[in-house]
């Protein structure tokens, strides 16, 4: 069985897969401010689950990580700074704990159900703010792999703005004073179209993808938005920036587990490898 534990700002998602990739268990808690009660609350998690042997687990982490040491160094929405994530959770599993941006392995969770059409994926999560990851070959770029998509700097309404400013859930809330899932009039939907597209043009045109998908809250409203999307792109559109497909998230709740699953059982592959060769 492989442990997966999706870190978020408001909430940490705590599943289990067999070997296979089946989804087997899973529990919710509300993500403490305090980094100590929120791995209390791991320990809880963990011993209220069926499962209690694991050959691995996969933590997504919201922001800046140190990947040789196992440290979260910086969260988006949540006050942690340089905490001990890989040592303190692997006291608690018992097992090999391996860590990575969440946008990057909601990506390659999706990359993965694509990967016959697609060997180049743009993903980017649209939600409270908005992340990006970068997917080659089915392995998450390295040289994309620290990116912070949403806080690219751009002009809208004749200001500089990071992109999440004005184009992620909570921009959409502020300037229109309801969430996504109570718009209902296509002019509005066009304009956070626009501003979307804003950002994805400038993404295509440095990352080259075949594909973008979008995942996060806010694509929950693909149709609605994607067709103002497609448009507002092709506006830019030249020879050498083509406009990639674009494509909803197949799994935009569980994104991210699937990730870390995935992400998880191939690092240990590789471990028990290396260690077989010695």
């Amino acid at each position: 069985m492989y442990l997966a534990i999706d870190i978020g700002g408001t909430k940490t998602l705590v599943t289990c897969f067999d070997k296979d990739g089946t989804l087997r268990e899973q529990l919710r808690f509300l993500t403490p401010r305090d980094y100590r009660l929120f791995i209390r609350q791991i320990a809880k998690s963990v011993a209220d689950l069926s499962t209690k042997n694991f050959a691995a687990a996969g933590v997504a982490l919201p922001g800046l990580i140190d990947r040789e040491h196992g440290i979260g160094i910086a969260f988006g929405n949540l006050p942690w700074q340089n905490v001990s994530v890989v040592k303190d959770i692997e006291r608690i599993t018992k097992c090999p704990v391996y860590i990575e941006n969440d946008a990057n392995l909601a990506g390659l969770s999706e990359a993965e159900l694509l990967q016959d059409e697609f060997s180049k994926v743009l993903y980017v999560t649209i939600s409270t703010g908005i992340g990006t990851g970068v997917i080659v070959d089915h392995q998450i770029d390295p040289n994309f792999a620290d990116s912070e998509g949403g806080h690219i700097v751009l002009e809208h309404h004749g200001r500089r703005q990071m992109w999440e400013k004005f184009a992620s859930g909570s921009a959409i809330v502020r300037r229109f004073g309801k969430r996504a899932q109570d718009i209902t009039d296509a002019k509005t939907w066009h304009i956070i179209a626009r501003d979307i597209a804003t950002g994805l043009t400038d993404l295509s045109a440095i990352v080259q993808p075949e594909v973008i998908v979008l995942g996060g809250g806010v694509s929950t409203y693909f149709d609605e938005f994607a067709p103002y999307v497609q448009q507002e792109m092709e506006r830019f559109s030249t020879p050498l920036t083509k406009v990639p497909t674009i494509r909803r998230a197949q799994r935009p709740e569980e994104a991210v587990a699937y990730g870390c699953y995935l992400f998880a059982k191939e690092k240990h592959a590789r471990s028990r490898s290396k260690v077989a060769v010695r």
